[in-house]
């Protein structure tokens, strides 16, 4: 079956090449792809780095078409998802099911932001297809996915301009930290405003009490 592997993998790295000769939109075809089924070798996030550091004034419109790429991707595995997700679920682990079950009903779209940011091995393509099969907002599953993409790409740009062909050595230095920090950033913003939201109403409803006890 090795032999069967490296041909596929070598298959879909002469597509990443194919798609790579044509810029952004070729770098939109292969997070479209990376995203929705077919993991190409060496993903969006290469594909980003090269380009920039070969363009660096394109730099937004690459970190554009690979947000847009990834979120057109993630929608079509969302909907593929709803039909036929829970038999995709079965090549994770039941324990890794239940996790990301308890996030998603936790934290709702939340949960998706913040695994959109994070890098691999994080399995982001769980959070997805769970979103699918759990029936999470298809709106406020697109945003998430394009604010947290949306971020991803930019940093792995900016660090391109600025760091040339070190950009890779960073990223894989840096960005994981980044991420998890973002991430925990996200969590505490997301818990504050659940705990200010609950003393402010506490508060209304004690002031409301107060002003039937003087009406009565």
């Amino acid at each position: 079956m090795n032999w069967l592997w490296d041909k596929i993998t070598g298959g879909l790295t002469h597509v990443k090449d194919f798609l790579l000769a044509y810029g952004p939109f070729g770098l939109f075809g292969i997070a479209l792809l990376d995203s929705a089924l077919i993991p190409l070798p060496g993903g969006t996030d290469v594909v980003m780095v090269l380009l920039t550091i070969q363009h660096p004034s394109w730099m937004l419109i690459y970190a554009a078409a690979a947000t847009a790429g990834s979120v057109v991707g993630c929608v079509i595995l969302y909907y593929i998802s709803r039909k036929a997700g829970r038999h995709a679920l079965k090549r994770f682990s039941e324990a890794k099911q239940a996790r990301v079950k308890r996030l998603i009903d936790r934290y709702d779209v939340l949960s998706v932001l913040v695994a959109s940011i994070l890098p691999p091995p994080f399995p982001f393509k769980l959070f997805v297809i769970s979103s699918g099969v759990f029936g999470l907002n298809i709106v406020r599953f697109a945003i998430a996915i394009t604010v947290g993409r949306a971020f991803r790409f930019l940093l792995e740009g900016y660090l391109a301009v600025h760091y040339g062909d070190q950009a890779d050595d960073v990223f894989k230095q840096y960005f994981p930290w980044i991420g998890l920090g973002l991430a925990a950033l996200i969590i505490l913003i997301f818990v504050w405003r659940k705990l200010w939201g609950k003393r402010t109403g506490k508060s209304e409803g004690m002031r409301d009490n107060e002003g039937m006890r003087d009406e009565g």
